[in-house]
């Protein structure tokens, strides 16, 4: 079995990190560079970098903080928001990420993924999927795509949209429930075993972790290959090394 990641994610807004509810309401957590070098001191398996009002506001990913932050780590590092096209994804492997995350411009244009894939690896394409769901009382309806920061319904099913982005050469999807966005309820694992039981690349979980039993469930329960986590981090009201303890402990593979 391959081991189960654990990664923070560095939502950002005005160069600095930030945390909210249902993407909205949100609060300060710190400076980005600092705590991208606190979590790789921390083991974290990866971190996440993202712009979060890059596609709303129509601006381009701030590529120095991106080069700023990757200077600080020694793990691999995604970094999303704005990316737009082909020069945009360069830029920012070119300024130290791992890997980019596209959302709007992958529902906008599909072909960027593709593209992409074939021009710099599948490893360093990741879709990020924002799901709200249709109709909290009638599961049955399944789950709608967001894009622009999750303002906007995109009018596509997140099943077909994420077996879509799969064939077009996508290497993993980041999965945020918009309705479990810092609740601290805990993962949507109905919308998360969906997911991953339609598409053969990896899933990382998104939205609503809130204690480390909620990390658990998001692998086994949502079969989730990683799970991302902001506040509980971020407000140091657990370590990555508890987290990884608690998944160990819990018959979990995870990396030392």
């Amino acid at each position: 079995m391959l081991a189960k990641r654990v990664i923070p994610c560095l939502d950002v807004k005005d160069g600095r990190v930030v945390k909210g509810t249902e993407f909205l309401q949100l609060r300060d957590a710190g400076d980005p560079v600092e705590l991208a070098a606190f979590y790789d001191g921390e083991s974290a398996d990866e971190l996440v970098f993202l712009d979060i009002t890059a596609s709303h506001e129509q601006r381009k990913t701030i590529i120095e903080m991106a080069a700023r932050v990757a200077e600080q780590v020694f793990i691999p590092f995604t970094v999303g928001g704005g990316i737009s096209s082909i020069n945009d994804i360069r830029n920012i492997l070119l300024a130290g990420a791992d890997k980019t995350s596209v959302n709007s411009a992958a529902v906008k244009t599909p072909r960027l993924i593709a593209e992409g894939a074939e021009m710099f690896g599948s490893q360093c394409i990741v879709v990020a999927v924002d799901a709200r769901r249709r109709d909290k009382l009638d599961p049955s309806r399944g789950w709608e795509v967001y894009i622009n920061g999750g303002r906007v319904p995109a009018g596509l099913d997140v099943l077909e949209w994420v077996a879509t982005v799969e064939k077009l050469g996508a290497g993993e999807i980041l999965l945020t429930s918009m309705d479990r966005d810092g609740t601290k309820e805990g993962y949507d694992n109905e919308l998360n075993r969906a997911v991953s039981e339609t598409v053969g690349i990896p899933v990382i979980s998104s939205g609503g972790a809130g204690n480390l039993k909620h990390l658990a469930d998001g692998i086994k329960l949502g079969k989730a290959d990683a799970v991302l986590a902001a506040s509980i981090f971020h407000y140091r009201e657990y370590t990555i090394k508890q987290a990884k303890e608690f998944l160990a402990g819990e018959q979990i593979v995870v990396r030392n």
